[in-house]
């Protein structure tokens, strides 16, 4: 009999990374349909230009350095199509083709590849898209043909409760960004990541747990639970918790480190949008925790059994 030594694990299970990645994709489709129909074609076009950049850039540095092919793996469509979720659907194509290209090739590539990135590709491709194109970014419409509307997180900054009704902020009909419109559409598909076992549900739950504790306390308008659920349904808070905050490389992974991590954002997020120039405060947020995710690991991994406090035997 023949014995194949082997490093473990020995036993694999059936998640790849394509098809995590292809899951991610199935749960934006609700929040991508409620785009398109708030917003029109256009946003579908968004989408496919900076999905299709982020796999050209991924796959023309593979060519050139003479790397093994990782378009496969799914994860530039991924940063495409989240990027592209977090934009206003007037942004100029050549405009999303630097924030994409950016994200793959700066964020990803230049830190090592997939895995090893510590900030999510999508919101610093964002970040620097708002640093280069501030009036670009913050221009918002109920349709690309009409003219710019205040989203209701502008009007909360007066402050004021916005004019817009819940139940339209719940559902997507209100000026935004193409993938951050609704929140029912978000939670279908957080939910469908959670039941397929791509995320767990510590860090969304910490992230808009928090949120809406300190929303609750400090509400700056009408009543304070109408206040909290503005805050909860309005900018990019729903689609940060459940598909960016939780992206692997970036986030902790003890369980620990997840709940601290997502407290973390969701009182970041609340700091920046009562202080900060701009009324969202989801991307920075979740960058700066991005950050602070080693650091959270390493104070908050379990004691190796037969060692003392300290790694010491």
């Amino acid at each position: 009999m023949r014995l194949t030594v082997a490093s473990s694990p020995h036993i694999r299970g059936n998640f790849r990374t394509n098809r995590i990645m292809l899951d991610v994709v199935i749960a934006l489709l609700p929040a991508l349909a409620v785009g398109i129909w708030q917003f029109g074609f256009r946003a579908l076009l968004c989408v496919l230009v900076s999905a299709a950049s982020a796999v050209a850039a991924e796959w023309l540095y593979c060519v050139i350095a003479k790397k093994r092919n990782t378009v496969v793996d799914c994860s530039a469509i991924v940063t495409g199509v989240l990027l592209a979720m977090t934009l206003p659907v007037t942004v100029p194509f050549w405009q999303i083709i630097i924030g994409s290209v950016f994200a793959i090739l700066v964020v990803k590539i230049l830190s090592g590849g997939l895995g090893q990135n510590v900030f999510n590709p999508a919101l610093a491709g964002r970040a620097l898209m708002m640093l280069l194109f501030p009036a670009a970014m913050t221009r918002f419409a109920t349709d690309v043909d009409a003219v710019s509307h205040a989203t209701p997180l502008h009007q909360m900054v007066m402050p004021a409760i916005p004019d817009t009704s819940l139940l339209s902020m719940f559902i997507g009909n209100i000026p935004g960004c193409i993938g951050e419109v609704s929140a029912l559409a978000l939670l279908a598909g957080g939910a469908y990541l959670v039941y397929k076992k791509v995320i767990s549900l510590r860090i969304p739950l910490s992230y808009l747990g928090s949120a809406a504790v300190l929303t609750l306390v400090f509400a700056k308008a009408g009543n304070p639970v109408e206040w909290m659920l503005y805050n909860l349904f309005g900018g990019g808070i729903m689609l940060g918790a459940f598909f960016m905050a939780t992206d692997y490389a970036s986030s902790p992974v003890t369980k620990k480190g997840q709940i601290l991590y997502g407290i973390g954002c969701g009182v970041l997020t609340v700091f920046f949008r009562n202080n900060g120039l701009y009324p969202e405060g989801v991307t920075y947020a979740v960058l700066l925790m991005n950050a602070c995710a080693w650091t959270i690991d390493r104070y908050t991994a379990p004691r190796r059994f037969g060692t003392k406090k300290g790694g010491t035997v």
